[in-house]
């Protein structure tokens, strides 16, 4: 039930959606019965990925698991807010794990925490995935401004100033104009309003460069 309510919700917040992308309206007469979101680009593809894998219903589970290697994930019931960064961008046919593990066995002087390289492990943590990013993607200013923050940008928290925290912007927007953010804080991979609700500490994008 639960899902089916993210589900709906979704749904519902199409109406406010606007980004780069082509939006759509299917009308009955004078009413609008939808609104289609088309992505134009890869990070309005991310946007739709990420959403796709809202589940309120995976249980926040931090343990050191044992996993495949490539396209290796934890039980698809749990996850952290890494989980979220590395589920969406496999939507997109980029793996993560791989992507991170190679970088950090050729650039070890990148990664000072890292002192025996972990598969299982490396990718899932916030502090690893941000100089991945930094290194590999964009690296956007922070700022309060609502508009700064487009579909498919990778947010980075510090909750109290010291915990880690990690989630993907999308398309959808609050009446506010304000986007909506999935990420796993505690209680499922969930779609919220909460973009500044923590203090921002780094805004990334990230697209694979074709070799």
């Amino acid at each position: 039930m639960k899902k089916l309510f993210s589900t709906l919700l979704s749904l519902l917040l199409l109406g406010n959606c606007t980004s780069k992308g082509q939006e759509t309206l299917n009308k009955e007469g004078n009413a609008i019965t939808a609104v289609i979101f088309t992505p134009l680009n890869f990070y309005d593809s991310l946007s739709i990925a990420t959403l796709s894998i809202v589940n309120t219903n995976i249980i926040y589970t931090p343990d050191w698991v044992n996993i495949d290697y490539p396209m290796g994930d934890v039980p698809a019931m749990t996850g952290v807010c890494s989980d979220v960064i590395i589920r969406a961008y496999r939507k997109m046919g980029i793996d993560l794990q791989k992507e991170l593990q190679e970088d950090i066995l050729k650039y070890t002087n990148r990664y000072p925490n890292i002192t025996n390289p972990d598969h299982n492990i490396d990718h899932r943590r916030v502090p690893n995935l941000s100089t991945f990013f930094t290194e590999n993607g964009e690296v956007l200013e922070v700022t309060d401004i609502a508009g700064d923050y487009k579909a498919g940008d990778i947010v980075y928290w510090k909750l109290g100033g010291r915990t880690d925290h990690i989630g993907i912007v999308t398309h959808l927007k609050n009446k506010n104009r304000t986007p909506l953010v999935v990420h796993n804080i505690c209680c499922g991979q969930n779609l919220e309003d909460c973009l500044f609700d923590y203090p921002i500490y780094k805004h990334f994008r990230y697209k694979k460069t074709l070799q």
